[in-house]
């Protein structure tokens, strides 16, 4: 396979970036086929799997990939993914011994078969910790057997699955497993990595959980080396940097899709059937009502209850409680100090800001 020889293979880099100094600090190397007419690696991978060629294409595309790290920006850190089960393989280790000084790379170890035990890798994982190399774990969260390996490995980065990352500005669920894998982190001196970021929602609930590094086509796509980072992005990071203490409206709000119209609303969730709310606007953009999708078709308007940015957060949950049975727990319409639509500000977010501390620091 010409492929397995490196030719017609190459790579492409997609940034990695620091939510809170809103820059680039890494990239992930991903092996691509431009010099053949099937150019999907998972059709490649697969294929040398079922002809029992993985260790010769991954030492390839490992090769590939660690082309270019010499030109690597300063202070950034490359990530280049190999299969565990093929550590042991001659042709993978004879890349390692190739490179050398391991230093600013991060192993990042993604199944392509299931993997019962990392006791046989030990002294492989030991060889590329003692070269200099970090190790990465892929999709973690996305079952137990990625939490045992959590716990056998003790990764250096941890990539969170981009099932968790899917709409977590809209799931409360996915916020907590985000949190309790970011304690995790803290407590083994990890780094926890979000993939597959695609909405600049997700990327702003992301940042005030302080999920520390992102990566995702909002972000960047993989590209030739070394892309930057849009400046809006670099901007919006800048200014959305976690609160430490919540304790206003003003740091728990979030965005929300809006019309001005119940008919702009239905053709809002007709557009996109995940979608949950459309705040209504009046004059002036200020907010009159949170409408669902059956409301929005109906064209039933009723008045939301609105509170101010500076409001805190024990007043907004009080008032809240003395609505109606029915819009009880519905989000509040949050506005600046001219009456202008914010934000939304949904009782699970308060009530998680008020209840909770925080992580410990890890201990020195």
């Amino acid at each position: 396979m010409a492929a397995c020889r490196g030719e017609g293979l190459s790579a492409a880099y997609q940034p990695i970036v620091d939510t809170a100094r809103g820059t680039v600090v890494g990239y992930e190397a991903l092996a691509r086929f431009p010099g053949f007419a099937e150019k999907n690696p998972e059709v490649w991978f697969s294929a040398a799997r079922s002809h029992g060629k993985s260790a010769e294409l991954e030492s390839a595309a490992l090769r590939a990939a660690l082309a270019a790290r010499a030109a690597l920006p300063p202070n950034c850190f490359l990530t280049i993914n190999v299969s565990p089960e093929l550590l042991t393989s001659e042709e993978i280790r004879s890349v390692w011994r190739d490179e050398g000084n391991l230093g600013g790379l991060v192993v990042e170890l993604t199944e392509q078969t299931p993997i019962d035990s990392y006791v046989g890798l030990e002294p492989d994982l030991n060889q590329l910790r003692a070269a200099g190399a970090l190790i990465a774990v892929d999709d973690a969260g996305a079952g137990y057997a990625g939490l045992r390996h959590l716990l056998a490995l003790r990764p250096s980065l941890i990539k969170i699955d981009r099932e968790l990352v899917q709409d977590v500005d809209r799931d409360e669920a996915k916020r907590a497993l985000i949190e309790m894998l970011g304690t995790f982190a803290s407590r083994v001196d990890a780094w926890i990595l979000a993939e597959g970021v695609e909405r600049v929602e997700e990327l702003d609930a992301l940042v005030t959980l302080g999920v520390p590094l992102v990566q995702g086509y909002l972000l960047a796509r993989p590209a030739p080396p070394w892309a930057g980072l849009d400046l809006d992005l670099a901007h919006r990071l800048a200014v959305n940097r976690q609160v430490e203490l919540k304790t206003v409206l003003r740091d728990v709000v979030e965005p929300a899709t809006t019309a001005t119209s119940t008919g702009q609303a239905a053709s809002a969730f007709e557009a996109d059937p995940g979608l949950q709310a459309v705040v209504l606007l009046g004059d002036h953009l200020r907010p009159v009502s949170i409408l669902d999708a059956g409301a929005a078709e109906l064209g039933v308007v009723s008045q939301g209850m609105r509170a101010n940015l500076d409001t805190s957060l024990a007043e907004a949950l009080a008032r809240s409680m003395t609505r109606e049975k029915g819009s009880r727990f519905e989000p509040l319409l949050v506005t600046d100090n001219a009456g202008r639509f914010a934000g939304v500000a949904r009782l699970e977010r308060m009530i998680t800001a008020l209840t909770t501390t925080g992580p410990d620091l890890p201990e020195s």
